[in-house]
C-alpha cells in the first residue's frame, strides 16, 4: 500500500467517525427535546422508541406511575381483548347464587385480576356477585396484564384449574382459548401498555419572585369549567363523568411552585378532544393568572410545540384503535388501573 492510499484510508476513517459522532449528538439532542415534552407513567420504558411514540415532559426516572383508582368500572365485563376468557355452559341453567358460592373458594386469589359474569340468554350479562336468577352461560376472565407484568402459563393453568373445578361441581361444559396463544397475547399487550401508559403534563408558572393566590386559582379553574374534587385536584369531566384532565399545585409546593395540568392518555376519553380542551384550559389559566405555560424544564410551550404534541398523540391513539380499545373506556380503565 502506497503512502497516498494509506493517507486516504486515514482521512476516510476520520470522516466516518466525525459523521457518526455528529449523528449521535443530533440523536441525543432530539431525545432530550422529546423527553421535555412527554412523561411516561411507566418510568423510562418509552426511551427506546422513536420520538413519535414518546409522551410526557420531564425526567421520567424521577416520576413514579400515577396512583390510580383500584375500583373497576361498573360496566366492566370479561373481554377477550384484555382477558383470558373461559366460558362455562349450564344445562339446565344454574342459579347465580350457587355459582358465586362455588367461586368463593378462589375469590381471594383472583380478587383484582378476574371478572365473572353470568347470562340467561348469552346476550345480556350481569357481573358476579350482583347477578341474580339463573345462568345459562358464565364467562370468567383473567386479566392478561397488570402492574406486575403479563401473566405466564403457570398462572393461566392455575386459573383454568379453578374453572375446571367450578365446572365439575356445577355440571357445566367448559371452553377456553389455547394457553400458548394467550401467553403470546399477554406479552404483546404488555408491550403495548408500556408504550401507551403515558401522561401529558403542562405547567403554569408565576412570574419570578411571585406566586399564585389560592382563591384566584380556584376562580380561574371554575371559570375554565373545572370542578374541585375531594382530593383537592380540579378536574374537567365529560358528559359521562369521565375525567379528561386535572389541575393541581405543582409538586404540592403551593402558589410559588405553580400549577400542573395533567392528561392521563389511556384513561382520558375523547382522543384528541381531551388534549385540545387541556391546551385551551392551560392557555386560559396562564392568561388569567398572569403566568407562563411551560414544560418540566421551564421551556415555553407555544402553539408550534402544542401542535407537535397533538401530532404525537395521534400516533398513540392510532395504536389504541388498532387494538379496538378506546382511551377512557371501561376496558382501558381496567387495563391502566
Amino acid at each position: 500500500m502506497t503512502e497516498l492510499q494509506l493517507g486516504l484510508l486515514v482521512i476516510g476513517a476520520v470522516v466516518v467517525a466525525g459523521v457518526f459522532a455528529y449523528n449521535r449528538l443530533q440523536e441525543r439532542s432530539a431525545r432530550r427535546a422529546a423527553e421535555r415534552v412527554f412523561r411516561s407513567a411507566a418510568g423510562d420504558a418509552l426511551l427506546g422508541e422513536p420520538p413519535a411514540a414518546r409522551m410526557e415532559p420531564g425526567a421520567p426516572e424521577t416520576r413514579p406511575p400515577p396512583e390510580r383508582s383500584a375500583t373497576l368500572p361498573a360496566v366492566a365485563l370479561p373481554d377477550a381483548r384484555i382477558d383470558y376468557v373461559v366460558e362455562l355452559a349450564f344445562e339446565p341453567p344454574a342459579p347465580a347464587a350457587q355459582l358465586l358460592e362455588l367461586w368463593k373458594v378462589h375469590e381471594h386469589r383472583y380478587a383484582r385480576q378476574a371478572l365473572l359474569a353470568c347470562s340467561a340468554d348469552g346476550v345480556h350479562w350481569s357481573r358476579l356477585p350482583s347477578a341474580e336468577g339463573n345462568a345459562q352461560v358464565l364467562q370468567a376472565g383473567l386479566q392478561l396484564v397488570s402492574r406486575e407484568g403479563p401473566v405466564d402459563e403457570a398462572e393461566l393453568i392455575e386459573f383454568r384449574a379453578a374453572l375446571d373445578s367450578l365446572a365439575a361441581a356445577s355440571g357445566a361444559g367448559i371452553a377456553a382459548p389455547e394457553m400458548r396463544q394467550a401467553v403470546e397475547q399477554a406479552r404483546a399487550l404488555d408491550a403495548f401498555c408500556a408504550d401507551a401508559d403515558i401522561q401529558v403534563v403542562f405547567h403554569v408558572m408565576p412570574m419570578p419572585g411571585t406566586g399564585f393566590d389560592e382563591l384566584a386559582v380556584g376562580g380561574a379553574a371554575e371559570q375554565a369549567g373545572l370542578a374541585l374534587e375531594a382530593d383537592d385536584r380540579y378536574t374537567l369531566r365529560d358528559d359521562d363523568e369521565r375525567e379528561m384532565f386535572s389541575l393541581a399545585w405543582r409538586d404540592g409546593a403551593g402558589g410559588a411552585g405553580g400549577l400542573s395540568i395533567t392528561l392521563d392518555v389511556p384513561r382520558a376519553p375523547g382522543g384528541r378532544g381531551s388534549f385540545h380542551a387541556m391546551a385551551r384550559c392551560a392557555r386560559q389559566l396562564a392568561a388569567t393568572l398572569g403566568g407562563a405555560l411551560v414544560d418540566d424544564n421551564g421551556q415555553v410551550l407555544d402553539e408550534r410545540a402544542l401542535a407537535a404534541i397533538a401530532a404525537q398523540l395521534d400516533a398513540v391513539h392510532a395504536a389504541f384503535a388498532a387494538r379496538g380499545i378506546d382511551p377512557g373506556s371501561a376496558v382501558a380503565l381496567r387495563l391502566f388501573s
